[in-house]
């Protein structure tokens, strides 16, 4: 990712993911996601996938949590935004989320979309607080449960913090 290591006030730091993360990144993704990525998976976006971009947060040196994104023509899909069980509860996921988002700004993408459980709430008020608004359904999305995604989708704007609400 064309991006260097930024820190924030609480002492947050957002860095470009690498090969050498994965095995926390298995940690974070087992923790956070009920049908995680395989390890193969997360290797084969770093390595292969040109439109892949992802990054680590990290709190005192620990990975805490990660996103994901394809970036396509000029608008971004999130595939992946965790963060570790000990650590919710303190915004950091929005901090997280914001940093992709500016990520993909840069980058020159308008605007984001994203597919979050319909039983996720918790997630999808954080997606509406930061300007997501729900666009549809994929009826059966996830294989698990046979649950439904629902899509939303984000304008993108060269400072996301001028946009998010709350």
């Amino acid at each position: 990712m064309e991006q260097e290591i930024k820190q924030d006030a609480e002492g947050l730091t957002f860095r470009p993911m690498t090969l050498e993360d994965i095995p926390a990144v298995m940690v974070i993704e087992h923790d956070a996601f009920t049908l995680p990525w395989t390890e193969e998976a997360f290797r084969n976006e770093l390595t292969h996938n040109h439109f892949a971009r992802y990054m680590m947060m990290e709190w005192k040196g620990e990975p805490v949590g990660y996103a994901g994104m394809w970036t396509v023509i000029d608008e971004a899909h999130v595939t992946n935004i965790a963060v570790l069980s000990p650590y919710r509860g303190r915004k950091w996921g929005e901090r997280l989320l914001l940093e992709l988002m500016k990520t993909a700004s840069q980058l020159g993408m308008k605007r984001m979309t994203l597919e979050v459980r319909v039983s996720n709430r918790v997630a999808q008020n954080l997606y509406m607080k930061m300007g997501f608004e729900p666009a549809g359904l994929r009826k059966g999305y996830y294989s698990d449960n046979q649950e439904d995604a629902m899509i939303m989708w984000a304008e993108l704007f060269p400072d996301r913090s001028q946009n998010a609400r709350g």
